[in-house]
């Protein structure tokens, strides 16, 4: 036991989101835990969206997996899923702003399901389900994921422990010098060494962090913050944020749809960092598949809880124009 020499940083305790004892695996990363799920479930073959992060089906891939894949509609329905009695199929909790009776929905047709709530971190788990959960689109940490479901503790003491102090200083750099420059070549160094992680457990540091958030907080800003993205967009908005929505439901994101292939590269220019996801799927998908069109006009809208009315009318500013 350690006891004196210098002081640390601190954060409370005992407020962690998901803490139960069983039923939990808490690792390193979203494509991580989806590996970790698939291992529970005894399944090789998984069927994965298109419209899906390519580090997930490369990471799967490195691991052995086999995928298959499946298409979506402009409802975010899959239109040619045909899955084996041993296949797992995983569905994605497209921006957080699916709500859990329609993931209920979609899981209840077949049997071995992973639910990729890594958009939604608040949508509680489904029964009967793999729940995988990314901490770190949610909460500043390093890294830091969660596998919820039955047995989900099994096999989380054969990895190694992760350990990311080495590489979190992107964390204070961002506050003193933004995310651009230093801030974001430090960040850079911790994407790299995550790329590089194979399935470990979540490191102490992130664990410490998501063990004293306020969640309560964080949950009211981003539902305020979304209702006022959608009070300002909802009329250029060429998809409808809301089919699915309710109260259940605590977004990552504001999904923008506007077909303006320069608008994106407007905002950045006045430091407005909107992402552009997955724009590898230009290079893979036809242009008339669903999955072509939103990856190259969606626009992700910043509206997590260090912003509020102010920030978003200001973006907004740049946007209805």
């Amino acid at each position: 036991m350690e006891i004196g020499s210098f002081i640390e940083l601190e954060f409370p305790k005992g407020k962690e989101y998901y803490s139960r004892s069983k039923g939990i695996a808490r690792l390193n990363t979203g494509r991580a835990a989806i590996w970790h799920a698939l291992r529970i479930l005894n399944a090789s073959t998984v069927w994965l969206p298109y419209y899906q992060c390519d580090t997930v089906r490369e990471f799967l891939l490195w691991k052995g997996i086999s995928i298959k894949y499946y298409h979506i509609d402009n409802d975010f329905n899959p239109t040619d899923l045909k899955t084996d009695k041993n296949d797992a199929v995983m569905f994605v909790n497209y921006y957080g702003i699916m709500s859990r009776n329609r993931l209920i929905s979609l899981a209840s047709n077949y049997k071995k399901v992973i639910i990729d709530n890594c958009q939604g971190f608040f949508c509680k788990p489904i029964n009967d389900c793999m729940n995988v959960y990314s901490a770190r689109k949610f909460v500043g940490v390093p890294d830091g994921a969660y596998v919820l479901g039955k047995d989900a503790e099994k096999y989380v003491n054969d990895y190694p422990q992760c350990y990311s102090s080495d590489t979190a200083e992107f964390l204070l750099k961002r506050i003193e010098y933004g995310c651009e420059g230093v801030g974001y070549k430090a960040r850079n160094i911790n994407e790299h060494r995550i790329d590089a992680e194979d399935t470990m457990k979540m490191s102490k540091l992130s664990w410490s962090i998501l063990d004293g958030s306020d969640y309560a907080y964080i949950i009211q800003k981003r539902k305020e913050n979304f209702a006022i993205a959608d009070s300002l967009f909802a009329g250029i908005n060429k998809i409808n944020p809301l089919k699915y929505f309710d109260n259940t439901c605590v977004p990552m994101v504001y999904p923008l749809v506007i077909e303006n292939d320069n608008l994106l590269k407007n905002l950045q220019r006045q430091k407005h960092f909107q992402g552009h996801w997955w724009s590898y799927l230009l290079e893979e998908m036809e242009p008339k598949d669903y999955e072509y069109w939103i990856s190259r006009y969606i626009i992700p809208i910043t509206i997590d809880q260090r912003y509020g009315e102010k920030e978003i009318k200001h973006l907004s500013n740049f946007i209805l124009i």
